[in-house]
Parts: C-alpha cells; sequence; structure tokens
C-alpha cells in the first residue's frame, strides 16, 4: 500500500504545479484553458453552480475519503509543503515533526460550516473569503509569490542585459495593493503557524471544506484500517498523520479527519494498516484499553482564537481607515458581475481575475468601500483601462461572480459612466489643447466641442458610454483628474456607437 503516497504526490503535484503557475503567469504564457483547475475547486463550484464538479467531489469522497484535501486543494497541498520543510528542518536538528491524535473540536468546525452556509445563502460572503481555502491560497500566490517571481525575473533580466542578452525584460508589480499584501502575509503565517503547531489543524476545525467533506469521508467505501493482530501500538503511524486522525492505543482512524495524505503506509514497519472496503470485518485480537480523554482547555482555546486570528487584522485595518459602507462612490465592478451587491455575495476574493487581466485594470480593494468589499477586485483606473473586447475576467472566475459574457455583450455592459470636471479641466484652467480622454475612448461617448476660439472641450455622452475607464487612466491633471468613471450599482446596457459614414474624397493630384 506504500505505493499511494507517491501515487497522492505525483497527482497533487499535476495539480498544484499548473494552478500556481496560472497564478504566477505574468508573461501571459500559459493557455487560458488552465482556469478549469479553479472551477473544480469545492467552493467556487458551489457558489458558482458547477454541480457536476460538486457532485464528482462528493463522490470522490465517498469512494475514497478526503483525498481531495490532499491532492485538489491548492492550499492542503501548500501545507504539505510547509510541513515537509518544516520536517527537513527538524530532522537536520532534533528530529522529525511529531503528531499525536487529539479529540476533534467538532463544534467549531461544524458551527463554521452552518455559518459560512448560511451567510452566503443570504448574501454575506465575508466567511467564505476568510475561510475559502482556495481563495486564501489564491490570494497568497496573486499578492506574495507572483511580486517574487516578478522580483527574480526582473533581476535575471537586469544580469542579462548588462551582458548584451535582452532574452528577459523588465515587468513592473502592479497587481497588488498594501491592503492585499498584508492580508495575504496574514493568511501565509496562518498556515505556517497552524501547520508547524498541529498539521492540518487549519482544514480539520477552521475549513468549511474540510467540515463538509467530513460529513461524507465519514461513510467512505474505501478507507484506511488497522489489522489489530499485526499492529504492536507503537506510535508510529499516529506521529506521522498530520491529520491527528489515528490513535494507535485504540486501533482507531477518524475517517473525518483523514485527509488521504498516506504517509501511514510508510511510517508503519509491521504492514499493519491495510486500504480496504468499509465491510470487511476487523481482525478480532483485541485493541489496548483506551485511555480516558484528558481535555485540554489551553489547546482548545488556542484552536478557537485562530478563527477570530484570521480576521483581526482586518478588523484592525477597519478601524484604522474610520471608512464605513456608503461613505464613498460605490466601486467600478468588472463587466459580467452584473450588480455590485451580487459581485459582493458571490466573490470569493480569490484574485484569479487580477493576475489574469492583460490590461491590469483590476486591484484589489482594501477598506475604502467598507468591510463588505474588501480584498474584491475593482476596477482601478491609474494608469489602465478596460480592453473594450475583452473578457477574460470573466472566462477564468471560478465562481461565476463575473458571469461569462459573449464580445457583443460585452461592448454594451455599461459598468459606470464617465463624469467631465470642467473647473479641472486642462483646456478649461490653462486654456491649453488637449483632447487625450476623446482620442482614448473606444465609443466616442467622449468626444470634443468647441469651447473658446480654436479650442475644444469634451463632452462625454451617457448612452454611449461603457465605463471601460480609458478616458480616466489617461487624463493628464493630477491629482483629481477631470473627468472620472462613476460606478453603477446596478450595470446598465450602452448604445451600440455607430459607424460613421466614411468620407469620399476625390484625389485628382498628390496632397504636397
Amino acid at each position: 500500500m506504500r505505493f499511494l503516497k507517491w501515487l497522492r504526490v505525483v497527482l497533487a503535484v499535476l495539480v498544484f504545479v499548473p494552478i500556481l503557475a496560472f497564478f504566477l503567469d505574468f508573461a501571459d504564457a500559459l493557455p487560458d484553458k488552465l482556469h478549469f483547475l479553479a472551477d473544480i475547486q469545492l467552493l467556487p463550484a458551489i457558489l458558482g453552480g458547477f454541480w457536476l464538479a460538486v457532485a464528482v467531489m462528493l463522490v470522490l469522497t465517498l469512494l475514497f475519503g478526503r483525498v481531495y484535501c490532499s491532492v485538489i486543494c491548492p492550499a492542503g497541498i501548500l501545507q504539505d509543503v510547509i510541513n515537509r520543510i518544516y520536517c527537513i528542518g527538524k530532522k537536520k536538528s532534533k528530529g522529525s515533526r511529531r503528531f499525536r491524535p487529539h479529540k476533534p473540536a467538532n463544534w467549531l468546525r461544524y458551527t463554521l460550516l452552518v455559518l459560512t452556509a448560511a451567510t452566503a445563502v443570504i448574501g454575506f460572503s465575508e466567511l467564505c473569503l476568510l475561510l475559502d481555502p482556495y481563495s486564501n491560497f489564491g490570494r497568497v500566490a496573486a499578492n506574495l509569490l507572483r511580486p517574487l517571481a516578478i522580483w527574480v525575473n526582473n533581476l535575471l533580466a537586469y544580469a542579462l542585459n548588462r551582458m548584451g542578452n535582452y532574452a528577459l525584460y523588465n515587468v513592473t508589480i502592479n497587481t497588488v495593493t498594501a491592503t492585499s499584501v498584508i492580508a495575504s502575509a496574514v493568511i501565509l503565517l496562518v498556515f505556517i503557524a497552524l501547520t508547524v503547531w498541529r498539521g492540518r489543524l487549519f482544514c480539520n476545525t477552521l475549513c468549511p471544506v474540510g467540515a463538509l467533506l467530513s460529513l461524507f469521508s465519514r461513510f467512505s467505501f474505501l478507507r484506511i484500517a488497522v489489522d489489530k493482530t499485526a499492529c504492536n501500538h507503537c506510535l508510529a503511524c499516529e506521529r506521522s498523520c498530520k491529520a491527528e486522525a489515528i490513535n494507535s492505543k485504540e486501533a482507531k482512524i477518524d475517517m473525518s479527519r483523514c485527509v488521504g495524505c498516506y504517509n501511514c503506509f510508510d511510517s508503519c514497519k509491521q504492514n499493519a494498516l491495510t486500504y480496504r472496503p468499509f465491510y470487511v470485518a476487523d481482525k478480532t485480537q483485541p485493541a489496548a484499553a483506551p485511555e480516558p480523554h484528558k481535555p485540554n482547555s489551553r489547546r482548545e482555546f488556542i484552536a478557537t482564537s485562530a478563527a477570530i486570528a484570521v480576521a483581526a487584522p482586518v478588523a484592525i485595518l477597519k478601524a484604522q481607515n474610520g471608512q464605513s459602507d456608503g461613505e464613498k462612490l460605490p466601486p467600478v465592478t468588472p463587466p459580467g458581475s452584473l450588480s455590485l451587491e451580487r459581485f459582493k455575495d458571490k466573490c470569493t476574493g480569490c484574485h484569479l481575475c487580477v493576475t489574469q487581466c492583460p490590461s491590469h485594470v483590476l486591484l484589489p480593494a482594501g477598506l475604502q468601500y467598507g468591510f463588505g468589499y474588501l480584498l474584491k477586485p475593482r476596477m482601478a483606473y491609474i494608469d489602465s483601462y478596460c480592453n473594450y473586447e475583452c473578457t477574460v475576467c470573466a472566462e477564468v472566475c471560478p465562481t461565476e461572480a463575473i458571469k461569462p459574457l459573449t464580445v457583443e455583450e460585452k461592448t454594451t455592459t455599461q459598468v459606470g459612466i464617465a463624469h467631465f470636471y470642467e473647473d479641472r479641466c486642462v483646456v478649461s484652467v490653462k486654456d491649453q489643447d488637449c483632447g487625450a480622454c476623446s482620442e482614448h475612448c473606444p465609443t466616442q461617448a467622449v468626444h470634443m466641442i468647441p469651447y473658446k476660439g480654436t479650442l475644444t472641450i469634451p463632452k462625454v455622452e451617457d448612452e454611449l458610454c461603457v465605463g471601460c475607464g480609458g478616458c480616466e487612466s489617461i487624463c493628464p491633471v493630477r491629482p483629481d483628474r477631470a473627468i472620472i468613471i462613476h460606478g453603477h450599482s446596478v450595470h446598465q446596457l450602452a448604445e451600440k456607437p455607430k459607424e460613421e459614414d466614411a468620407i469620399k474624397v476625390d484625389v485628382n493630384d498628390f496632397g504636397f
């Protein structure tokens, strides 16, 4: 049975590496089709209504236990990587990482599961954002690992350029914000702390996906069992169980917590562990008498506090910011999100759309729009705009918070309207010609009209504007731009721009 561990490792690598590479792909070298690996993540699939993927994951759990947590979930695999690095360090010093069985905190994990499900149903997605393992991994990859990869690329590009080799080029890090970096660092530190302390504690205590799968895995068809006639209660298996699901003294395995890593098979020298259908009868030799459970209030308190620790830095940032919902203009949400409320309800802030946006117009929000929009993507027209016919964000969104659009639908989706402030415009303030906003408007919703003498000034046709931000991003006025997109709380339909009649010119001679 020891080959099961290596099979699990190979499958995990085949899933984890493409997902990680997709988030790190700052050169846009990977095919967009790789986003299907995000579509099979359980919580995004539930929120997005991909019921076939949900059914497949639940059937796999009923057959093989919680293999999803060790093979498909990138956050689970990341914790395995952290544990492996820690174990290597311990082997070089005092010995490898040791685990031991603990009584499961069922009251906590199932309470969080119920709360997450109930709040998601009523449209409060903050618990999904805080606890969804895939979205947490996505934020770590997008806001920490991706900038690190870009930094390494830039160092190599600099070194190669000095030698006359221009195979690599410098890349600007423009997809992160201070809030997203801080939040992602907190997530990574929580993963590291819980993994080093208690292995898969996050998966078996805080994760709603793990809690949901545990309801099915306890009835799995194939499961790990202890051959009581061969077991000598050496504790080797339970010391290698990062899910803390094995009680060697009682020869019992809690399949609701077992994540299917199969490390126990490698550690057992007696070949006392088997992988078999649930109906096969146990060996009859009695196991050692169980020891009474000794409650450990300190550990249970820390486990309970871990959930609070995830959200505490967010609360601190909110207090420091001193803003509440509704104090500012609403954020401009991506085309396909349909409305601000729908987007807030369905987006879990995985930031896949942020990393895949070709024009990098999407940025994670801080607290400027309140706690309810924290870390969710917004259209930020700082130095870029939404490409008129681009639908990439809708294609890669795993929860359909950004609903897939055809190019025709995209070009008539009005996410907001440009508002012109004449008292800021250089034409009005400095009597200088400009017109940059009109030149960059793909629908000519912003066009120039006579102003003073030979000067022209922008005018906005609301019905033609799609809110792409071409005008705002190019406006030279600082700090407050002269033309700004005001987002719609509910997206509207814009008119399709009319094609101008071609002017026929008879050329009888050269024009010079």
